[in-house]
């Protein structure tokens, strides 16, 4: 049985239409870009949610668990807290979000003087640039913080907020480039090329024989 939306339904008989019904909502795939890097706190959503109020994100988290896109779990002892987290069916949504940043990225230019940057931001629009490093783990460096991106051996591709240990490669790089990477103007070889990136591929040590 399809799942009722608690929002208000565009009553049209069309994929679109009821896709939007469940994701259309403001805030919505802001909150999913946001659960994609993982379980966050509240507190941590609304953090790095900067002008959405506190009423606005607790509705959406409402309505994104009826719509059976979002879940929420306490964690064991001793956090003791809530965090929220995506269904299968809600990290369906990277697609959606990958096809959306790459149609926003020629409009991003420099930020405003209003506008918050988060360094996590950058990892979507990214993700096609970072293929061409192969499968494995990229930990990403910019002056606004660090996020790292999983590339599978099968096209998969994840990304998380923070460093890891012991990536298999580390890109230091600035925002700039990094919205000419997601733009397509040029690859991530030519901004290695250029100084623009700075690539390391930390040497991992043989396995005994």
């Amino acid at each position: 049985m399809p799942r009722q939306p608690r929002r208000r339904s565009y009553d049209q008989h069309c994929a679109a239409a009821r896709a939007l019904d469940l994701v259309g909502d403001r805030w919505t795939l802001l909150v999913v870009r946001e659960l994609l890097a993982g379980p966050r706190r509240y507190t941590d959503l609304h953090a790095d949610l900067p002008g959405v109020s506190t009423d606005m994100l607790a509705g959406r988290l409402k309505d994104m668990e009826g719509a059976e896109l979002v879940t929420r779990r306490r964690l064991p002892p001793p956090a003791s807290a809530y965090v929220y987290e995506l269904t299968p069916r809600g990290r369906d949504l990277l697609p959606v979000l990958r096809t959306l940043a790459a149609w926003g990225a020629p409009d991003l230019g420099e930020p405003r003087p209003t506008d918050a940057v988060r360094a996590h931001w950058y990892a979507i629009p990214l993700l096609g640039a970072l293929t061409e490093l192969g499968a494995g783990v990229v930990q990403v460096t910019l002056d606004e913080g660090e996020f790292h991106v999983r590339l599978g051996t099968d096209g998969s591709v994840s990304y998380g907020d923070g460093g890891v240990d012991a990536p298999d490669a580390r890109l230091r790089t600035d925002a700039a480039t990094c919205r000419a990477l997601a733009a397509g103007e040029l690859t991530l070889s030519e901004a290695v090329a250029s100084g623009r990136a700075a690539l390391e591929r930390p040497v991992r040590a043989a396995a005994p024989a």
